[in-house]
């Protein structure tokens, strides 16, 4: 005779009807080791068996294993125990923590639009631990992820704080707004797919309770824009062509709640720049000034000029403008006595130099340019550098080596011992095995006369260019001593051939660019990169510092053609320039640190304004074949440009685009450099300025005599306004052209403002032009 069914058998604990009869007939439940009383309760564990032989045994095979894997953790009553790690109120930490670190290793041009997950998940995680009641765990869930939000959420957060009853959240406006809101978070396609992949596979490990968030108090917005990235090129491209945001970026996150920074305030603004001049050195700034009022005392100024210390100190004055960057922001080396000697030079050069007033009227500003043209260099010559103090010329060429010269033909100085003998006008520095792209002379400037510490005994500081930078195809960037002719270190960081070297405005710090698509920032004394700058999508044909020395600037050729400005101190793109249709080859930054100008190979000058990354004007007036060297007058107002067009033409930065707001005072042709009838610009005659022959270089073969002047002119007969034909093709020159240079056979590869004012130019002569 059969037992009746146990009390609270599988009927009651399982909801699954009748339980089976007993294994092989027998007269007991199914018990333990020792068996079981026949006619007292089972226990937990023989119910579980009872309801697995059932499910067994009615082939429910998915729901058995369902129910042994929800089985094999039981607690001291008996029932399922409660793992912390897969559920209870330390789930949702668990879940924010590993969508993070998923936002965290994903592409860096998605990391914006994901990042964005977070919040709400925060928000509506910590909503439903106060609102079952987990006080404690809603409260250490916001202590723990406190530092990752408050730098943008510090309100809301200390808000929440406060909140932690489930009456709370009942009658505080914010919660109740995300309550009865859905968060509306918008995704490009291929996020969202990679989203709920990516929760699907991680689901035991906290996937499922993400996906529980989003389903339950979200609304992501698919869309099938590119992702949004504060220089991604759908930003670019959006900012460019002024298209407003989709309507899901307008209505990203929930009414009336602060949400973050989202995909409308991304497209719509820019990051704040630092554009003034970097302060001085305290100490270097009190030895200046002390220097300064004694060579006053000694050569005090003439009536009508300031004396060398009201000029340090207006520079001073505007080194402490609101916008300049902090010292300590950018370290560098101590300032030795070298430093005193040449910053009191460039306050004197400063003070003394040839003023640029601006406008004038149609007359023209008579600036002077001179010319050093190179012979018989067969088209070898890809690049070239002047030094500051316009002592030396550096040539790089095709065949690998770089020749240096003294421009006035005095023999080159050599420390080495077995040189002291040499008198020798140029040098070859060999070293690299590819064409040389790129040379770079270390700050200079022409000594003082007398020695400022001889009372001491020590030696009268030397400020002439100490160091040259080069970069070749064959992947290296190669530093120079100019006192032992000899490579000093090979920094090699590029990844193919580097296009592009240039020292910074303060020296020490140098920047690369080339082929593999990155600038890099070095410390002269680091034989690796201090920044890598990553960001376009091909090779940089040009880059150019920002007179402060804490953002480059950095052109892309090919099919990117945008410009961007990087801040060296945090390795971010602060600004992207879009609007050039044609490869870049130059770029250059005022020295009022406001203005950036661009140069490309269809003969277009394009000036921006850095501040609001915004276009001001474009100027044409070079024939095709691209402008390589640019260069601004101390004043800013002025730009120089020098074209393989074989033309050197200035640039009034002031004067409009619009003709017809050039000059309302003056008649149609008392423009700026304005000729009613236009010149015929001839690659064999001279259209504008003057030109005479002078001394020349023979680049290779035989020691060379010391380059002269080759051409020399003032601001007179410019062209504005007009057409100039170039070979047969008509060229437009814009009305805010000052002066036209044009050489007979001699593209121009480099210009420089000194200083002082005066333009100098370097240029190979073509005879077969």
């Amino acid at each position: 005779m059969s037992n009746p069914p146990p009390q609270g058998g599988p009927a009651s604990a399982g909801g699954y009807g009748q339980p089976p009869p007993s294994a092989g007939g027998g007269s007991g439940a199914p018990g333990g080791a020792g068996g079981a009383s026949t006619t007292g309760a089972p226990s937990a564990q023989n119910l579980n068996q009872i309801v697995t032989d059932y499910l067994k045994k009615k082939g429910f095979t998915k729901t058995e294993a369902v129910f042994r894997q929800e089985t094999s953790h039981l607690g001291p009553d008996g029932r399922p125990a409660q793992r912390n790690d897969d559920s209870g109120p330390k789930k949702y930490l668990k879940a924010f923590i590993l969508l993070r670190d998923w936002i965290d290793n994903n592409l860096d041009i998605y990391k914006f639009e994901l990042s964005k997950l977070l919040w709400p998940v925060f928000v509506y995680s910590y909503i439903e631990l106060v609102t079952q009641g987990y006080t404690d765990e809603a409260k250490n869930l916001l202590s723990v992820l406190r530092p990752e939000l408050e730098n943008v959420h510090r309100e809301s957060l200390d808000l929440f704080a406060t909140i932690t009853l489930p009456q709370h959240i009942k009658e505080n406006p914010t919660t109740k707004r995300y309550k009865e809101n859905k968060y509306r978070i918008p995704l490009n396609q291929a996020l969202s797919g990679n989203l709920f992949h990516f929760l699907e596979r991680e689901a035991d490990a906290g996937g499922v309770v993400i996906t529980y968030v989003l389903q339950t108090y979200c609304h992501v917005d698919v869309s099938a824009r590119g992702p949004i990235e504060p220089y991604s090129f759908e930003a670019i491209y959006r900012r460019a062509q002024n298209i407003d945001i989709d309507e899901i970026d307008a209505q990203e996150g929930i009414p009336g709640v602060f949400t973050g920074v989202s995909n409308k305030d991304l497209l719509d603004a820019s990051a704040p720049l630092k554009l003034g001049p970097l302060p001085m050195e305290p100490d270097l700034r009190d030895d200046v000034r002390a220097e300064l009022e004694e060579e006053d005392q000694r050569h005090p100024p003439v009536e009508g000029r300031p004396s060398l210390v009201d000029e340090f100190d207006r520079k001073i004055k505007r080194e402490e403008s609101a916008d300049a960057p902090a010292r300590a922001d950018l370290p560098l080396p101590p300032s030795r006595a070298r430093d005193v000697v040449m910053e009191m030079q460039k306050v004197r050069e400063n003070r003394d130099r040839f003023r640029i007033e601006g406008r004038t009227g149609g007359i023209g500003i008579p600036v002077s340019a001179c010319m050093f043209t190179f012979h018989n260099t067969l088209g070898s010559v890809s690049c070239m550098d002047f030094s500051n103090d316009h002592q030396l010329v550096a040539l790089g060429t095709m065949d690998s080596y770089i020749r240096v010269w003294s421009l006035d033909g005095k023999p080159l100085k050599s420390i080495l011992e077995g040189e002291k003998d040499l008198k020798v006008n140029n040098r070859k520095l060999i070293g690299h095995s590819g064409p040389v792209y790129g040379v770079s002379f270390s700050d200079s400037i022409a000594n003082m006369e007398r020695n400022i510490y001889s009372e001491n005994g020590s030696e009268k500081p030397d400020t002439s260019t100490k160091l040259l930078l080069s970069c070749s195809a064959d992947g290296q960037v190669r530093l120079w001593s100019l006192e032992m002719w000899s490579c000093l270190c090979v920094y090699k960081a590029h990844d193919g051939p580097v296009f592009r070297v240039l020292w910074g405005p303060h020296g020490h710090y140098f920047a690369t660019a080339g082929w593999d698509k990155t600038v890099r920032i070095f410390a002269q004394d680091h034989a690796s990169a201090q920044r890598i700058l990553v960001g376009h999508d091909t090779s940089i044909s040009a880059i150019a510092w920002h007179p402060n020395g804490t953002y480059v600037f950095s052109a892309s050729d090919e099919t990117d053609k945008s410009i961007r400005m990087w801040s060296i101190l945090t390795g971010n793109c602060v600004r992207i320039f879009a609007g050039h249709t044609e490869y870049i080859s130059a770029l250059q930054c005022a020295p009022n640190g406001k203005i950036l100008a661009s140069a490309d190979i269809g003969g277009n000058i394009y000036f921006w304004d850095i501040e609001k990354g915004s276009r001001i004007k474009r100027c044409r007036g070079h024939g095709k074949g691209g402008i390589p060297s640019l260069s601004f007058s101390t004043e800013s107002n002025v730009l120089v440009s020098g074209g393989l067009d074989g033309t050197v033409r200035l640039w009034d930065v002031e004067l409009p685009a619009d003709p017809a707001k050039a000059n309302p005072l003056a008649g149609p042709s008392a423009q700026i450099g304005q000729q009613p009838d236009g010149v015929t610009v001839a690659g064999d005659s001279i259209a504008v300025g003057g030109s005479s022959d002078g001394r020349s270089i023979t680049v290779g073969g035989q020691a060379a005599p010391a380059p002269g002047a080759s051409a020399t002119g003032g601001g007179v007969g410019a062209v504005g306004g007009g057409t100039g034909k170039k070979k047969g093709k008509e060229v437009q020159i814009t009305p805010d052209q000052i002066s036209a240079f044009a050489t007979k056979k001699t593209p121009v590869t480099k210009v420089q403002f000194t200083r002082m004012n005066l333009v100098v130019v370097g240029g190979c002569y073509d005879p077969e032009r």
